[in-house]
């Protein structure tokens, strides 16, 4: 009997309540059909989530940057083999609770079109072709290659149209024509459908033209299941079918919202809304039949991941995985990757013999590191570190200034600027680490700015940082600037004054080491700018506009400081285009390096249409074939 079939036979055995109480993503067991209780929420964004150690890959913004996607599949299988293993063991208690399940609401597959967005930095950037092809390796890695069985279930998010403001997500209406709609909202949605299958949909926060996503008719059930042919189950984001009466105002009350979701497809609830569906049903608002369906798709994908059977392949993943040597050594490959070369005046790589300041609040931050979705490295490496255990040279070690907090030379607090001074003057050169940590940008509720609910108001370093920026580069000495962040920040300045500029997303447990491996030319970079990096937000429309024009690399009428694609490397090389999708590209220089092709058509405005990474040895040419399904 096959899992439909099998789910339909075991759905016809529960009765309407045990039906309802199955669709609340905190399910409840019915011992009487051997079905334990299950916790359906689940992260893995960059790794396993939220449930304790766990390999932490860079940030899903620096994976972008990465421009590989077969990299990002390898990752994305490690991160599932981590989640199985947990799982495996989790499951002995009887039942799972939250973080502790299969069923991962990963990735975000949101359109980066608005810097200012503190989320941005969970998705794959602005463009919807790197985004769609990094989305679907990563469901597949996740899914799992067995005919039979999935390894763990990818979910993507947040469908559709949603992109900040965090402050108005609630109630916000987005208003997008069709050519923005399925040219940049729904483009990656349904390359990684069509490409990977992915077990499940998770439905957004704001309304879209006027209808909630949870209980849009249109987006869940004319395109989503329709157009593109989904057939897995819609998960509703936390809290988002309350949102449909309290903020939105579509419906009169919670039992009302319940129904209009479950009945244009939203299956599963994260929340308390669906515990008005016995309500709905007293008053005629659903059908059982209605409810029958949904509760099928839920427990098919449960069979689908083997939880009732004996014979899954995965099961025999043991914890061993967790944070194995080979995950290590791949995070850390990643990490490399997903560095990017801005400017170099020829002063990288480093020799590593010159006595180096390493200042700024970045340098030495855990926090940096891990992103947000994260779970827990038992050991990690900060870029400080990093540089200690690399350089041959003396290394100085400066605080210089607080992230955010500038200076109040009458408080009793500590007034680390004269150091950094100190430091530089003593030094041959200064990596300077600035930038965001996700505190700065994040989650509505989980960034400190609650003036901006997470969102950045602007694109420019913090008041104290600009002030240290300033006094190190009075030194006279060489500044290579390190750009921390999970986003567009304004870096004129550094472009200007500084020996080079590197842009260092949010790297994961490896971070450290990686950016040593580049600062020393153990490796070169090779990360590409999966965003824009602008001058200012004062070139950019008003944030809560969902037109694409005058947006990102596509739409954008000005001149950026950085553009979509942009990264330098150690080595030099050329391409010559065999035909529309084969070329040999040649390394002119002398070091043995990664390179990323791009291919992009001009009209009716640039866009990119393929890519590649390729490694080429120093002197050779290499032949390869640039993807563009």
């Amino acid at each position: 009997m096959d899992f439909k079939s099998r789910a339909k036979a075991l759905v016809s055995q529960m009765t309407l309540e045990e039906k309802m109480g199955q669709m609340k993503y905190n399910a409840p067991a019915i011992p009487r059909l051997g079905i334990p209780a299950y916790n359906w929420w689940n992260e893995a964004l960059h790794g396993a989530a939220r449930s304790g150690t766990a390999t932490v890959f860079p940030q899903a913004i620096g994976m972008a940057a990465s421009f590989n996607d077969e990299l990002m599949q390898k990752v994305a299988d490690a991160i599932s083999d981590e989640v199985r293993a947990k799982y495996n063991e989790y499951k002995t208690f009887g039942g799972t609770l939250i973080y502790q399940g299969l069923t991962c609401w990963s990735p975000n597959i949101n359109i980066f079109r608005d810097p200012r967005w503190g989320r941005g930095h969970e998705t794959y950037g602005e463009d919807p072709y790197l985004t769609g092809r990094m989305g679907a390796a990563f469901v597949k890695g996740m899914q799992g290659d067995d005919p039979v069985y999935r390894k763990t279930d990818a979910t993507l998010k947040h469908y559709a149209v949603h992109s900040g403001p965090e402050g108005l997500r609630h109630s916000f209406d987005a208003e997008v024509n069709r050519e923005d709609l399925y040219g940049t909202y729904l483009a990656a949605f349904r390359y990684c459908i069509e490409k990977a299958h992915p077990a499940a949909v998770m439905g957004a926060y704001n309304r879209v033209n006027g209808e909630p996503c949870c209980a849009s008719r249109t987006l869940l059930q004319d395109i989503l299941r329709g157009e593109f042919g989904f057939d897995g189950y819609v998960v509703s984001d936390c809290g988002a079918i309350r949102d449909i009466d309290l903020h939105h105002k579509v419906t009169g009350g919670p039992d009302e919202s319940a129904a209009l979701a479950v009945k244009n497809g939203c299956d599963l609830n994260c929340g308390a809304a669906y515990t008005y569906l016995q309500a709905a049903w007293e008053k005629g608002l659903i059908g059982e039949e209605e409810i029958t369906a949904a509760v099928e798709r839920l427990m098919e994908a449960r069979l689908r991941l083997g939880m009732f059977d004996e014979s899954c392949p995965y099961d025999s993943i043991s914890m061993d995985v967790v944070e194995s040597p080979a995950h290590t050594a791949l995070n850390r490959e990643m990490a490399r990757q997903s560095m990017v070369l801005l400017k170099n005046n020829g002063i990288l790589p480093l020799k590593g013999t010159e006595t180096i300041a390493v200042i700024g609040p970045n340098a030495d931050s855990k926090t940096v590191l891990l992103g947000n979705y994260n779970g827990t490295p038992s050991r990690y490496t900060t870029l400080l570190r990093g540089i200690q255990e690399a350089a041959s040279g003396k290394v100085h070690y400066a605080l210089g200034c607080h992230l955010y907090r500038e200076e109040n030379p009458d408080d009793c607090q500590e007034h680390p600027l004269r150091e950094a001074i100190l430091a530089a003057k003593r030094s041959d050169a200064v990596v300077l680490c600035l930038g965001l940590d996700p505190a700065m940008e994040g989650e509505e509720g989980d960034a400190y700015n609650g003036t901006a609910s997470g969102d950045k108001l602007d694109l420019e370093l913090p008041a104290s940082q600009k002030i240290l920026y300033h006094e190190i580069v009075k030194t006279g000495k060489p500044v290579i600037f390190v750009n921390v962040s999970g986003s567009c920040v304004n870096l004129c300045d550094q472009d200007r004054e500084c020996a080079a500029v590197i842009q260092c997303f949010y790297p994961g447990a490896e971070g450290g080491h990686a950016f040593a491996d580049l600062l020393f030319g153990k490796a070169s970079p090779s990360g590409r700018l999966p965003v824009t990096f602008y001058k200012s937000a004062d070139d950019l429309p008003d944030f809560t506009d969902y037109s694409m024009k005058g947006r990102t690399y596509r739409f954008f009428e000005g001149e950026p400081l950085y553009p979509f694609g942009y990264g330098l490397s150690y080595t030099a090389f050329s391409e010559n285009w065999l035909d529309g999708e084969t070329v040999e590209v040649t390394n002119t220089g002398k070091m043995d390096a990664w390179h990323t092709v791009l291919k992009f058509v001009q009209e009716p405005h640039p866009q990119l249409v393929g890519f590649c990474k390729v490694w080429v040895p120093a002197g050779e040419t290499v032949t390869a074939r640039v993807r563009q399904d």
